[in-house]
This record gives C-alpha cells, structure tokens and sequence, in this order.
C-alpha cells in the first residue's frame, strides 16, 4: 500500500473528512488498458506535428535527442511517483505534500489552466481546419458556422468528461485507436507516394542539430513529451496502481516516439520544408499523398481529390478530429480531477472540490473548463480577427508556456518525498532520482526561458530566433505578451490558495477538537 498522501496534511491539521467524503464518490473503472490507450491520447497530439515538422530535417534529430534525455527520464520518474503515491489528484498531491499547500495551489492551477485554452484555440481551430480543407474545399466557414463547429467541438469534449469514467473512457479509447489508423495509414500512403512520384531528398547533413534548431523546438517537443502523470489524477479510480501505471507508461513511451517520428518524416519526405505551417502542415500532408488514391498535384502546388482519394481523405480527416478532440478530452478529465482534488484540500475554493454523487467526476470543474474554453475560443477569434492561423500560434504558445511552468514543482517533488515519506511502498524506484530530477528541472527552466525571450543567453530575438510575424523592435511587446498571462495563471493559483483558507481553517479545528477528545 502506498502511503495515502492525500490523507496526510501539508500542514500537519490532520482532518481527512472532506477528502474521504468526496473520495468515496469515485469508481474504480480504470484498468491497464485504459491507462495505457488514455497516455497515447495524453502524449501523442497531432496538433503539433505540423509545427515541429515546419523547422526541418533537424526536427527530427531534436525528437530523438529529446526522446533520450528528457522524455524516457521523465517516465522513469513519474512511474514512480506513480505507483508509490497513487492517490486521486496525482500532480497536485505530489507538489503539495512535498513543498506545502501554497506551491501546489499555484502549480495546480497552471497545471489546469493550459488545458481549457488548448481545448478553446488550438485543438478547436486544428479540428475546423482539418474539416475546411476535406469538406469545404479549402474554404473558410462562416463566422456563424466556425462557432457552431468549434463550440461543439468544445461541448462535446466537455460533455465526455463529465460522464461516468466507464462511459466517458472510451474517447480515450477511441481515440488511441485512431491515432494508429490516422499515422499508420499516412505512413503507408507516404511509401506509396514515394514510389510513384520520388521524394524531396534531403542530405545527412540536413539532420545536423543546431543551438536555433533546439531554441525553436525545444519547448514544443517537451509540450509533446510531458503527461505520465495525468492517470495519477484518477488515482482512486485505478483498479491496480502499482501494477499497471508501469505497465502504461514504459508502453506509452516507445508507442508515443514512434507515432510521432514516423508522420514528422513523412512530412518531411512529402512537403519542402518552406510549404510547411504550423496549422497545416500535417493536415496538407495528409492530402497530398493521398492522390495516390485518386486525385492530382498541379504545378503551382494546389491538389485535388478524386474517386477513392476524396473518400479516404475524408475518413482521414474524421480521424484526425477525433484524435484532437481525444487529446483534449484526456487532458481535460485527468486536470479537472486535480483541480477538485485541491478544492477539497484546502488549495482551491471549497465549491469547486466537490464529486458528482451521480457521475463520479467534477462536474463542476467540468463546466468551469468549458466556459473558460468558449471564452478563449472567442475572445481569440475576435483578436485575431478570424485568422486561424494567428490564433493558432498565440494560443499554442500560452499552452506550451504554462504547461511547462506546471512541471517545476512535479519533477523535484520525487527526491523530496522519498525524504519525508521513506516508509512509503515502492514497487518500482526510479534510479539516479537527483541526477534524472535536475536534468528534468534544468531542461524545464531553460525552454520557459525561451518561450518568454527566444535566444536568451546567447542572441535574444536575432534573425535565427525571432518568431514568425515579429520584429527585433518588437521584442519587449512579444515578452510581455507571454509574460503577462504567466503572471496572471501564477496570481490566480494565490489567490486560489487565499479561497481555500475556510477548508484548511475548518480541517484545523476539527483535528484540535479530535485530538482533545482523545
């Protein structure tokens, strides 16, 4: 048995009765397969493929290189984490019991923030364009229809959340499941296509890793390669921590790096470099190999779809939406969890810890995800001007940059609790704990570096680092415009904390009144 973290108080009150009252409300639905088919959804986001794709040959190398040095690492440390304090909330009972209440209260909400502006910008406007560019000709939607296909988008995802998890797994389920159909497929057509047209070929030096390679890619990659904890949020919903969180991680691991390296070189293979996008770039393979199967590239590179093409390309693009909406619904169960977690810990407002006796699941919390969603679908549209592009990128980058923030208090958590909790029952210990944990922590810091100043240290927003769509001259403009909403994510997790006083104030009486009967 694992040492119950979430029964043990940061500050030493001893009262576990809102905790055990809502815990009681959770159902062990969660077995090794869906742990293992809910990581694939958590890790592997096809949202992205584009963005890494769009910097080249040395994309690829940069997502090996990161494969060894922080992704296997990290699922070292997190099995376990995982498997020695297993309870519901996982992240946020980690970082809380390890450095206080406080420091998880700020670090939870980042933690969840990031995931009701991923499902609201990028996810919602990915899906839209893999849509647009099938079944639209290529063609813009209507304001009134781009609201009514992203806010559906949105609801649904919202709506599979808060379903019982018996019912609401298999999204993730699903989702897996098209991941392997979606990547294996392009990959497959992508040899096809090879055979009958040739490749853009590329020379071994063209895989040469460079210092504004890495500045560019890192951040996003490490976005790609963090979420083994987020099972752990349903911890208590688990029928076998111990055995099957290892089990899916170490699995999720080798699966993940190879559904991303396979489509990204098929890209690459595909696409010259300079046609690439972030948004698209995935998405244009897709349909560009898929003439294959019926269809045409003219000379000035617009393709067509015809015949069996037109057909497979839309059961492409179904796949694709669902594999988005499977990522963001993931994301959205496992991080909702852990903010209802720190509502009945005394970390977050007491209203917002509360479990559906219905349900099984933060409802609540649920429905606070999908409002911030819609307000960021639409306050960024409207910014944007309807530039799905642009809206792409700015909300990718605040997700990236909060998601990563969240992790410097997750990575270090693990040698500090293996000091304050040494009779804890480790099944699985990850070795070199301190080494592996500074490399996570120090790879962390110098990303979010990047993500606030690209080329800090070295040539801040020169030539080779300055993002798409700014000047050198704007360089204090575009930090502020990422800075300002950290600090913001970081000021609402205090004052989060500052909510949760009444449950901390009442979990110290009851512990001085249960000590004085005694």
């Amino acid at each position: 048995m694992s040492v119950g973290l979430s029964k043990v108080p940061a500050d030493g009150s001893g009262s576990v009765s809102a905790a055990e009252s809502e815990r009681s409300k959770f159902r062990k639905h969660f077995g090794r397969f869906d742990i293992l088919f809910f990581l694939l959804c958590t890790i592997v986001s096809v949202d992205t493929i584009g963005t890494v794709a769009s910097s080249g040959a040395e994309a690829f190398t940069w997502l090996i290189v990161l494969a060894i040095v922080f992704f296997v690492p990290s699922a070292l440390l997190i099995a376990e984490l995982g498997t020695a304090f297993a309870e519901e909330g996982g992240p946020y009972i980690w970082t809380s019991r390890a450095f206080g209440r406080l420091a998880g209260a700020v670090n939870n909400f980042l933690y969840w923030v990031t995931n009701p502006v991923w499902l609201g910008g990028t996810l919602s406007v990915s899906a839209v364009t893999a849509f647009t560019t099938f079944f639209n000709n290529g063609k813009d939607l209507s304001t009134p229809a781009f609201y009514v296909f992203t806010l559906l988008f949105v609801w649904v995802g919202v709506l599979a959340a808060i379903l019982s998890f018996d019912i609401g797994k298999w999204i993730p389920t699903a989702g897996a499941w098209s991941r392997f159909v979606l990547l294996g497929l392009f990959t497959l057509t992508v040899v096809i296509y090879g055979i009958k047209h040739g490749l853009h070929g590329f020379g071994f030096g063209d895989f040469s890793p460079t210092y504004a390679g890495f500045v560019g890619l890192v951040p996003v990659l490490m976005f790609n390669y963090v979420g083994f904890e987020l099972p752990n949020t349903a911890g208590d919903e688990m029928t076998d921590a111990q055995k099957d969180v290892p089990y899916g991680i170490f699995r999720a691991a080798g699966l993940s790096v190879l559904l991303y390296g396979l489509p990204i070189l098929g890209i690459l293979l595909v696409l010259p470099v300079k046609a690439v996008t972030g948004l698209g770039g995935f998405i244009d393979a897709i349909r560009q190999v898929f003439t294959v199967y019926g269809g045409s590239v003219a000379a000035d590179g617009t393709v067509t779809l015809s015949g069996a093409g037109t057909i497979l390309g839309g059961l492409a693009a179904v796949m694709f939406i669902l594999t988005v909406l499977s990522s963001g619904v993931t994301w959205i169960m496992g991080s909702d969890r852990a903010l209802a977690v720190s509502g009945y810990d005394g970390a977050a407002p007491r209203s917002l810890g509360v479990i559906s006796e219905r349900f099984g699941t933060p409802v609540r919390v649920n429905l606070l995800s999908g409002l911030v969603s819609t307000g960021v679908l639409i306050l960024a549209h409207q910014l944007t001007s309807g530039n799905t592009g642009k809206l792409f990128g700015a909300v990718l980058g605040l997700a990236v940059s909060t998601t990563l923030v969240s992790y410097l208090g997750i990575f270090p958590a693990l040698p500090v609790l293996r000091r304050k909790y040494p009779q804890a029952d480790r099944v699985y210990r990850a070795p070199a704990a301190w080494p592996i944990t500074i490399v996570l922590t120090l790879l962390i810091l110098f990303a979010t570096v990047q993500l606030l100043a690209p080329g800090a240290f070295y040539d801040w927003f020169g030539a080779d680092f300055r993002p798409d769509g700014w000047t050198q001259g704007e360089r204090v403009k575009y930090l502020l415009t990422e800075a300002v909403p950290l600090a913001v994510f970081i000021l609402m997790g205090v004052v989060f904390w500052a909510l949760g006083a009444p449950t901390r104030a009442r979990a110290k009486a009851a512990a001085a009144a249960g000590a004085a009967g005694s």
